[in-house]
């Protein structure tokens, strides 16, 4: 994207980094299709600044900035508000805008005088158009805005259309794993212009590094490995055989993938889960057997429920064995997996300087149709005898995706995220209105007992 702003080796500038030195070197350039000057902060300019912002959005991307005069280019400081000027833009974009455009503002302040400065809007260009600002769909004309025309329209409503069938392609990704294990997966898919470019070895390597300080945080060791397309961390050697753990993907545009292998009960373990479970669901005496590890598949460690149906009068089909093959996992070390996983994820953002706002989200889970929910709190026991146990029941376990740059995600944290929304796809009644099903949300959301990594 293009940058007023360059550094000392003639590359261009992102908004963070921008200093009040470099205001200087606007004097050389005038406005235009991705560059605008505003002298001041009026209240007639205040009307505008959505219509700009919008047209920018539509267009390729821009700069407003304001307090530069529009003869001359002179820096004419503006005084600093009560209200930070992010908040204030970012509540006329809201309230005349929609859908909320990608923008970032920044107050530099005047080294001089701390209580003057300059503003400078970065508007990135938008991902699904057309955005519309008081009903009306405003592009880039020279170095004004303007209504779109129809043609206009027609290819803003398709570059929506194709930047939607990119986040759904993006969404399909997947890392092998030597053993088929029920998985979580979340997907993080940076939006904004596509850039055709290869980062360079040294901005792939300054990634890396930020990734595996980001592992280490949290007390993980990292292995790295090179795919065609991007960087993979484990939290393990891939080797067969192992046991396996998880991994982030990582892109040349810095979208991200994190893939959480849920912690299934080994055979005791599941032998005496089935045994409670079929006591507490009024089936105490009917068979269960263990798995073994010769079963491959969602089925590795896990358990056969079975059991001899009840003889029914007139119905010999009845004594027919019935049994249902699944596997267990555990909710508090798998919640615990995730969501530490999905930590690594927030330090990585924290560090990057990168806004959660500039993603699209969506999770997953593979190889986990019929999977069953085990925790031996008291509260999930007494919700299992009342309700039955908790598993995964779709075998479409893709979810919808959710735009975080919707200005309803200010507070995002993919801990959080990942927590909830993989118990939810596992059938934890979220939103409820039962005061049953609430506690059980609380019990199984904040347990960290045993968890394992």
């Amino acid at each position: 994207m293009f940058s007023p702003f360059q550094d000392e080796q003639g590359a261009p500038k992102g908004l963070a980094t921008v200093t009040y030195t470099d205001l200087a070197q606007l004097s050389d350039l005038d406005e235009g299709y991705v560059l605008e000057f505003k002298q001041e902060f009026s209240a007639s300019v205040r009307a505008k600044v959505p219509k700009i912002i919008a047209s920018f959005a539509n267009s390729r991307g821009g700069w407003l900035v304001i307090g530069i005069s529009d003869d001359g280019s002179r820096i004419c400081p503006v005084p600093r508000l009560a209200a930070d000027y992010s908040q204030i833009i970012g509540e006329l974009c809201r309230r005349h805008i929609s859908p909320a455009p990608p923008f970032d503002v920044r107050f530099i302040a005047d080294p001089a005088d701390a209580e003057q400065g300059v503003v400078v809007v970065q508007v990135e260009e938008g991902t699904f158009p057309p955005y519309v600002a008081d009903g009306v769909v405003e592009v880039r004309e020279g170095s004004t805005s303007g209504p779109a025309t129809g043609s206009m329209l027609v290819e803003l409503y398709d570059k929506a259309t194709r930047s939607a069938a990119r986040i759904s392609e993006f969404c399909r990704r997947t890392v092998f794993y030597g053993v088929q294990v029920p998985l979580f997966d979340l997907y993080f898919y940076r939006m904004g212009p596509r850039v055709v470019e290869v980062p360079s070895r040294d901005v792939i390597n300054e990634r890396a590094d930020s990734m595996v300080r980001s592992f280490a945080m949290q007390g993980l060791d990292c292995h790295v490995q090179h795919a065609h397309d991007s960087l993979i961390f484990r939290a393990s050697i891939a080797l067969d055989d192992m046991v396996p753990h998880s991994s982030i993907e990582l892109f040349p545009d810095e979208s991200m993938k994190l893939t959480v292998p849920a912690v299934v009960l080994a055979d005791v373990e599941a032998a005496d889960a089935v045994r409670r479970l079929r006591e507490l669901c009024g089936a105490a005496g009917a068979d269960a057997e263990v798995s073994g590890n010769n079963v491959a598949g969602a089925r590795r460690g896990g358990a056969l429920l079975g059991g001899d149906s009840a003889r029914s009068s007139g119905d010999a089909a009845a004594t027919d064995r019935l049994s249902l093959s699944v596997a267990l996992i555990s909710a508090p070390d798998t919640l615990r997996r995730v969501t530490r996983m999905a930590s690594i994820l927030d330090r990585y953002v924290r560090e990057r300087g990168t806004a959660w706002q500039r993603y699209a989200t969506a999770y997953e889970l593979e190889n986990m149709a019929g999977v069953l929910l085990w925790s031996d709190d008291p509260v999930y026991l007494h919700y299992v005898q009342n309700h039955g146990p908790l598993f995964c029941g779709t075998t479409d376990c893709r979810s919808r995706v959710r735009y975080l740059d919707d200005g309803e995600h200010n507070s995002f944290r993919a801990r959080q995220f990942a927590g909830s929304h993989f118990f939810e796809a596992c059938g934890l009644p979220l939103g409820s209105p039962s005061v049953e099903d609430n506690e059980l949300v609380d019990v199984l959301l904040r347990t960290e007992r045993g968890a394992r990594k």
